[in-house]
């Protein structure tokens, strides 16, 4: 979950590097530091805390010299977040630098060996070991000392090596963390994230697990975990840099819920066509789809929920049984997967560490895979069977917007699909249903506009030590993630319940004054969700509700309201979400909280 990333070229590293991190922040900021050698000297600069500490104490790169450096961004794992833990780290010689981003499972044992040998450790970092390790292996080759010591480490990691005595080098490896190579003219990068890339260049190469790249100023050669040269292709990145700034809000989470309708639409319009849904980019066949008898869905965080909202309509539509599973847990689970399950794998970044283990699980039980991805090329993409893509553009803030509403709108994508191709659906109603489905952008654009009161309600409930959203059917999926949006930036403690279940139990935490949010928009359970309200009432709570436009009775229980237009039950959490998001925003903002960097949160969990 860290950050790492790399310059060779003509010009200064230091400035480079630093405008790196900055867009990597997101993965990680605990700590910060960059290394950067001339003449044949390595010089290190890291502190506690932000990008903007290490500008500070670099007069902006202007006091590391050299045009050859590595930087690193930190989310503390190993250790806590200090200066000597921070990277990068150095040998004992003085000859080696290492930036890192995973996890080295066995660090412990080969810690214990170095210092056997003499070594001395300066943190209680894993990532030590590593640089220790090449002092020790180096014989003059640096290729060949490095591919010893990656043949020594267990785990995960994302490797930026600089070495004083191949001044014109840079080299990265990678093992099942995220690292792409930047080619540029006349100077060559590597990053954990193309946001740190695109404003040098938009030629990219994504190195595999097991793979080491050498890069100077006018070259990048890449070698497999044996030395064997590999031959790579380079993809053309087609967003550019102004996608990943914030244009004028005040925060990339604000920007990002605002470009919601537009990466929805980018999502949906190329796979709808004369009221019918087309799924080019996958090879699954109808007797395959057809052949399916249950269907797992797995992921993580927001994805996860996204999973449980687009549960509904798959099971629903499709008539065949449906699972959501946290790919946490899915991975230990022993599952009852064979050839029969289609595994639907939710990521963001197509990097989380948990969803790749638990694909590789079910998919080596003979599970199908279709992921839903928003990184092009990213590990899952590569080792689903099939991919679709969400199109959402860069997601620069930690808590997901667009990415949790694209990836529902993949969901219902295919849902609708197989439905038609399972025979599930009438004509009409499919044709009617992929015609809702296509409005959903501007049902969010409605969601967003139809409720400038949002900022007073956040200044009411800002200061509640707790709040509880409840809700039926889809409505509690929702509610999980309103939830989590709510705990994870304005740091208030924040539950989702099913609204059927207060009664067994949690209702004994409502008292005078306890806020409740209230989803009712299924109508089809609306009277049910409504008791539920009346029974927390009755019981002093003071209750926020979200409703569709134009419900009339739901105004004479609850204290406030927000609404959404009118939309398809089975679609409507995709602008359901979009006033919770809004208000979780507006009470962070409220509290004072770091809106897009959340404490103790990274972006891409790319660790266990």
């Amino acid at each position: 979950m860290c950050g790492i990333v790399g310059y060779v070229g003509g010009q200064s590293a230091a400035p480079i590097l630093l405008d790196g991190l900055k867009k990597l922040e997101y993965r990680g900021y605990d700590s910060a530091g960059i290394a950067a050698l001339h003449d044949g000297t390595i010089t290190l600069r890291k502190v506690t805390g932000r990008i903007a500490n290490l500008c500070a104490l670099t007069e902006d790169g202007k006091t590391v010299p050299g045009t050859v450096g590595i930087g690193h961004t930190r989310w503390a794992t190993h250790g806590a977040p200090t200066d000597q833990n921070a990277h990068p780290h150095t040998s004992n010689d003085g000859r080696f630098a290492v930036v890192h981003n995973g996890i080295i499972e066995n660090h412990l044992q080969l810690r214990d060996e170095l210092q056997k040998k003499g070594y001395h450790f300066e943190s209680e970092t894993d990532t030590e070991v590593i640089v220790h390790l090449l002092e020790h292996y180096y014989r003059g080759d640096l290729k060949t000392a490095v591919l010893k010591v990656t043949a020594r480490l267990q785990g995960s990691y994302a490797l930026g090596i600089l070495c004083a005595d191949a001044p014109d080098q840079l080299l990265a490896v990678r093992e099942a963390s995220p690292l792409l190579i930047g080619v540029g003219i006349g100077s060559n990068y590597f990053a954990s994230d193309v946001t740190a890339l695109v404003a040098h260049t938009r030629n990219i190469i994504s190195l595999e697990d097991g793979e080491l790249a050498i890069l100077t100023a006018d070259d990048v050669s890449v070698f497999d975990c044996a030395g064997r040269p590999v031959q790579k292709s380079i993809s053309r990145i087609t967003w550019d840099v102004q996608a990943a700034e914030k244009g004028g809000y005040a925060h990339f989470m604000l920007k990002e819920m605002m470009e919601q309708p537009a990466a929805v639409e980018a999502t949906l319009s190329p796979r709808i066509r004369n009221d019918a849904v087309c799924l080019d980019e996958i090879t699954l066949s109808d007797e395959t789809i057809r052949s399916f008898r249950k269907i797992v869905i797995t992921a993580c965080g927001s994805a996860y929920y996204a999973g449980c909202a687009g549960r509904y309509a798959i099971e629903h539509l499709c008539r065949v049984p449906v699972q959501v599973e946290l790919a946490s847990e899915l991975r230990y689970n022993n599952p009852m997967i064979d050839g029969e399950t289609l595994l639907i794998v939710l990521s963001q970044s197509g990097e989380t560490a948990d969803t790749i283990a638990a694909l590789k699980e079910c998919k080596q039980r003979g599970a199908s895979v279709l992921a839903v991805v928003n990184v092009v090329g990213s590990t899952i993409a590569r080792l689903a069977d099939d991919v679709l893509y969400t199109w959402a553009g860069p997601e620069i803030a930690v808590a997901t917007t667009k990415g949790y509403t694209t990836q529902l709108a993949v969901l219902y994508l295919f849902a609708l699909y197989a439905a038609h191709v399972r025979g599930t659906i009438d004509e009409p109603t499919y044709a009617k249903l992929v015609r809702t489905l296509r409005s959903a952008p501007s049902g969010m654009q409605q969601a967003l506009d139809l409720n400038p009161k949002i900022p007073k309600l956040a200044k009411k409930y800002h200061r509640s030590p707790s709040i509880f959203f409840i809700g039926r059917n889809t409505d509690y999926a929702v509610a999980l993630e309103g939830a989590l949006k709510m705990k994870e930036i304005s740091y208030l403690h924040a539950e989702a319940y099913a609204a059927g279940e207060l009664k067994h139990g949690t209702i004994a935490l409502i008292h005078d004054g306890q806020p409740v949010i209230a989803l009712c928009c299924n109508p089809a359970i609306a009277a049910k969700t409504m008791s539920n309200i009346i029974e927390v009432k009755a019981r002093g709570a003071e209750v926020l509700a979200v409703a569709v436009r134009g419900t009339q009775e739901i105004a004479s229980v609850a204290d406030d309201l927000i609404f959404i237009p009118r939309m398809e039950p089975l679609f409507a959490a995709i602008v359901e979400i979009v006033p919770l998001q809004l208000l979780a925003y507006h009470v962070a903002k409220e509290n004072g909280c770091d809106i897009d960097k959340p404490k103790n949160l990274a972006k891409s969990v790319t660790v266990e």
